[in-house]
């Protein structure tokens, strides 16, 4: 052994007396860095032996191998651009098993970049060759040089790199793992650091749009110089735009110029020199002049060029200390205000100048300096932002802007308000007092007078808004409330304002308008009241009465005195009544229906109107079965009561059917739905009789599910058809277009009429479905007719539902149907009821305003037949109306007037007639001579199928066929 070790020692001192005959200088033998598995991270930069001006061949002394023998080896320069310079480390493998590391150089280094000629980056290493084995393979990487290195278990190598920089500043050994989590969590962090900056940068780009004054678009500007050097640093802007290589160099002393460029304009900006003195003017516009050449001299010398931006800022700081203080002396608020600013941008600089010259030597100051530049102009942007909302820079405009506001605030009506806080005086021109009939300037003086005039649930509101405005120093005033007039009765105003700060930061006033917005609040209690109310009673509607019942039956459960009962009441044959006397005549029936039964309330007793004729009463005031009976067997005989209309006595009679409150009933939908099961009871028994809720009438009602159940398995299968029925010109007999009617064909029951399934399809929320293939399949058809007969003057005409009217989406269905079918909107019409049109005739207006925008036909069904239609025809875009059958078959001789007066006035209005249900020729001559454009009934043609109609058209169209 002792032999062995002494053989290779000659050796190796033979191999250095050769190399020092051939002239080339001994290069010792470095020292190995031993690596083990738990080394996640190793700083190599000190292990790192330079060599420079070596040549383009190198030749090195290796590491001494695990035998100790020290070898000697020559690389080859592999860069063209090569200077000669050289980089040598060794690393040994110390354990048993292959290791794979990461030989990682960034390209730029903050810390220690140097002040006045900083290092601002560039690639580090061109290639690495180590003692054995293969080159090392260079990863994709646009930041650093990294190099993948595998060492095998006890081998020591030795790396020779050509440097293609003269400096070095850093070179790692990374576990590949660790580096790539080490990547993602500065990316992440880097990601939202430019996120904010990114925001940050457009939301004062947007306050300076808006606020357009100089300090403004100064810290924009600044903004996006941080953004921009941020993603310079960050490396996002080589994902943004395509860099060069070499050209790194020039992007980041370009935004370290533009940076320190931006920060003496809006120092300039913010402080508004050029008001104190003109050689502050001269001086900033001299300093961004140099600022904007040193820009060129980047593209030249980027060292330079950041060195003197570097320079700048660091003297922009030291000289806004300087301004802030003397001009914070002199009382100047916006100089106050900076402060915080400013020392956070002094912490900075500190900090950074630490790093540069390498007293912080760490790998998070980087991206915490970057991140520290955020937070300035975070806190930047927040002084400039209670500038622009606080009042400080708008001050100038404001008074500006003086008279044309006051004119403005004049043509407007509105009543200026204005309370000056440190003489406690309001004043309000004109004169609120007068408006409300009081003695002129009785609300004037002390803020304090108006609290006896507030309404009191108003008064507490009123004092606490003000005293917060004082107390807080900003904000803005905007509060209803109710003043009492002379005569009793309270105003509603409106007050708008916003306090006016002085320069020691007080309140000195608080200036607004004051506008009177009385008939808006009566609109909204009349909207709010129609939304649960009936419209011709005025009683509750079944939404409120069943919200009050379950608020009820909460009570009840835990109190044992409260068994409310509820009682469905419904008026028998009412329908005979609108059919004989008319829907007016129904109408002032039910009122005085109503009427009666609410004359039989006491106290916590509620009534509503459910349905058409269909009345509930919750019942409170009584626990007793026999009291409760009695009550029901009134609501009977009020019912029974003779009523006269017209010089004729009518008596009808209610079914009655009611249900107390028990805990098996655990909602108020639950004892409505059983109250109508008995209701539904005692009107098969014939009506006019009471009956109390019965479980067994749960099945009573068997059929109507089986038909529901039915239903929706015919809306699955499409058992569903459309009969078209022709709407024709009674001037030449021609068709002018067809209703599209509905109709089921049942599989084991046959054809069901729409009236038996309709009711259905309305109560169960499938008439919605139907309606959306009433209108697909009809407009599908009348393209399909266009087609084969040509583009005839046709249209087809839907009926339209309650529940489709006050759905939110019909607009857009029929938008839907229309694009689907490829049909033009003039040739597609909806058709209204009148007594759907006047259940709401708000939110019918706005309905069909916007269906009339699409360009579709609005027809009015049964015209005639509904109640206060006239006062609302003018409001509604209907284009045809559609005189109602009963009118047609009325052979009395004030028929002949009525109708004449009905097609004049439609005629006057600008709307077309169809009348319905003709029944003889000369009907028809009638209703042509006086006017009367269309008519449908089945003597003209009944409903007929989809083929029939193509046999029609094709008849009336046989030209357009060829």
């Amino acid at each position: 052994m002792a032999k062995h070790f002494t053989l290779a020692k000659l050796l190796a001192l033979l191999f250095l007396a050769v190399a020092s005959l051939a002239g080339t200088a001994p290069a010792r033998a470095i020292e190995p860095i031993a690596i083990s598995r738990d080394d996640v991270a190793l700083d190599l930069s000190g292990a790192v032996e330079i060599y420079r001006n070596q040549g383009e061949n190198f030749q090195v002394s290796t590491a001494p191998g695990p035998d100790g023998i020290v070898r000697r080896i020559e690389v080859e320069s592999k860069d063209k651009k090569s200077a000669g310079d050289w980089a040598v480390f060794a690393l040994a493998n110390t354990t048993d098993q292959q290791l794979d590391r990461l030989i990682v150089v960034p390209h730029f280094r903050l810390v220690d970049s140097g002040f006045f000629w900083p290092d601002l980056g560039s690639s580090r290493m061109a290639a690495i060759t180590p003692s054995e084995g293969f080159a090392l393979d260079r990863q994709a990487n646009q930041d650093a040089d990294v190099f993948l290195v595998t060492l095998n278990p006890g081998t020591v190598v030795t790396f020779i790199a050509e440097l293609s920089s003269p400096k070095l500043p850093q070179v790692y050994l990374w576990e590949p793992e660790a580096y790539k989590d080490s990547v993602n969590s500065y990316t992440l962090f880097r990601g939202i650091v430019i996120g904010i900056a990114g925001l940050l940068a457009l939301f004062l780009t947007v306050l300076f749009v808006v606020k357009g004054t100089s300090m403004f678009p100064a810290t924009a500007a600044l903004a996006w110089a941080v953004l921009a050097y941020i993603s310079v640093d960050f490396g996002f802007l080589n994902k943004v735009i395509q860099i060069s290589p070499g050209n790194e160099q020039i992007w980041r002393a370009g935004t370290e110029v533009g940076l320190a460029a931006t920060f003496v304009v809006f120092l300039f900006a913010y402080l508004n020199l050029n008001r104190w003195h003109g050689h502050f003017s001269y001086g900033a516009f001299a300093w961004i002049l140099g600022l904007i050449a040193i820009a060129g001299v980047a593209i030249i010398d980027p060292a330079v060029a950041a060195g003197i931006a570097r320079v700048s800022f660091a003297a922009t700081a030291v000289t806004g200390i300087g301004l802030i203080v003397y001009l914070g002396f002199r009382g100047y608020d916006r100089a106050i205000m900076l402060v915080p600013s400013w020392v956070m941008v002094l912490i900075w600089m500190t900090g950074s100048w630490m790093a540069i010259t390498g007293l912080l030597d760490n790998d998070i100051v980087q991206p915490a300096l970057g991140a520290g530049l955020i937070l300035i102009i975070l806190l930047i942007g927040f002084t400039v932002m209670q500038h622009a909302f606080a009042g400080g820079a708008i001050h100038q405009g404001l008074f500006s802007d003086m008279e044309r506001q006051a004119l403005a605030v004049a043509g407007s009506g509105d009543i200026v308000w204005d309370w000056d806080v440190l003489r406690d005086r309001v004043t309000t021109r004109p004169d609120i007092s007068l408006q409300l009939g009081m003695a002129p300037n009785s609300l004037g003086g002390p803020a304090r007078n108006w609290l006896p005039v507030l309404h009191s649930d108003d008064r507490d509101m009123f004092r606490t808004t003000l005293d917060v405005v004082l107390e807080h120093r900003r904000g803005r005033v905007m509060q209803n409330f109710r003043l009492r007039g002379a005569d009793g009765h309270y105003h509603w105003f409106l007050l708008k304002a916003r306090p006016v700060i002085g320069s020691d930061g007080e309140v000195l006033r608080c200036v607004g308008t004051l506008v009177e917005i009385t008939e808006q609040k009566k609109a909204e209690e009349r909207l709010l009241h129609d939304a649960v109310h009936d419209n011709l009673t005025g009683l509750p509607n079944r939404e409120l009465f069943m919200n009050r019942l379950e608020a009820i039956i909460s009570i009840a459960k835990t109190e044992d005195n409260i068994r409310p009962t509820v009682f469905v009441v419904d008026i028998d044959r009412f329908k005979q009544v609108n059919d004989g006397l008319g829907i007016s005549a129904g109408d002032t029936i039910l009122l005085n229906i109503a009427r009666r039964l609410h004359r039989l309330l006491r106290q916590n007793d509620s009534l509503c109107r459910l349905a058409g004729d269909q009345f509930g009463l919750m019942l409170l005031s009584e626990q007793d079965p026999a009291r409760i009976a009695g009550v029901a067997e009134a609501i009977k005989n009020a019912i029974k009561s003779p009523i006269t209309f017209a010089k004729r006595e009518i008596i009808l009679t209610g079914s009655v059917g009611l249900i107390t409150w028990t805990t098996a009933q655990v909602s108020a939908e639950d004892m409505v739905k059983d109250a109508e099961l008995a209701m539904h009871q005692a009107k098969r028994f014939g009506g006019d009789r009471i009956e109390p809720f019965r479980p067994a009438f749960r099945t009573v009602g068997t059929d109507r599910l089986q038909l529901e159940s039915d239903l929706r398995r015919a809306v699955e299968r499409q058992e569903f058809t459309l009969a078209y029925q022709p709407i024709v010109r009674l001037e030449d007999g021609s068709v002018a277009g067809f209703e599209a009617l509905l109709r089921w064909e049942h599989p084991r029951r046959g054809t069901i009429p729409p009236g038996d399934f309709i009711p259905v399809a309305e109560s169960c929320g499938l008439i919605v479905q139907l309606g959306l293939f009433a209108m697909q399949r009809a407009a599908e058809d009348l393209v399909s007719w266009q087609k084969q007969v040509g583009d005839m003057p046709l249209s087809v005409s839907v009926n339209l539902s309650s529940r489709q009217l006050i759905r939110r989406d019909l607009v857009g269905d029929v938008r839907s149907t229309l694009l689907r079918a490829g049909l033009k909107p003039r040739c597609f019409r909806l058709e209204l009821t009148e007594s759907l049109v006047m259940d709401n005739p708000e939110q019918t207006n706005h309905v069909l305003n916007k269906l009339k925008q699409l360009g579709i036909g609005l027809s009015l069904d049964d015209f005639g037949t509904g109640y206060s239609s006239l006062s609302y025809l003018t409001r509604f875009p209907f284009d045809t109306i559609k005189i109602d059958k009963s009118f047609v078959d009325d052979h009395t001789p004030k028929r002949t007037v009525l109708i004449r007066s009905m097609v004049n006035m439609a005629h006057e209005l600008g709307l077309s007639v169809v009348a319905e249900g003709i029944s003889d020729e000369s009907d028809a001559l009638e209703l042509r001579q006086m006017g009367c454009e269309y008519v449908q009934s089945f003597m003209f043609g009944p409903p007929v199928a989809n083929d029939s109609v193509i046999k029609l058209l094709k008849e009336q169209y046989p030209l357009a066929q060829a």
